[in-house]
């Protein structure tokens, strides 16, 4: 699996909360196995939008849609996750 380079939003996100090292982690962990625990990936509402989420840390999460058929993952925004 691919994951195309962050954008612009992401990267700033990623310094202003000093996530860059658990990203960069996180984000090996979802080129080898999407399905790594760690990680706790989840399809979210609503569900025909195709956005995903996967963990950062405990209070930070990475959407990401696929392109290319499941091939290709795109990292779109760095978002708080409230439990």
């Amino acid at each position: 699996m691919e994951i195309l380079p962050s954008n612009e939003a992401v990267l700033r996100k990623l310094k202003k909360y000093g996530l860059a090292k658990k990203y960069e982690k996180q984000t090996k962990l979802l080129e080898n196995n999407l399905y790594h625990p760690s990680l706790k990936v989840e399809l979210l509402e609503p569900k025909k939008l195709g956005i995903y989420s996967f963990r950062i840390d405990r209070k930070f999460r990475a959407l990401f849609i696929f392109q290319k058929k499941g091939e290709v993952i795109e990292v779109l925004n760095v978002t708080v996750h409230h439990n």
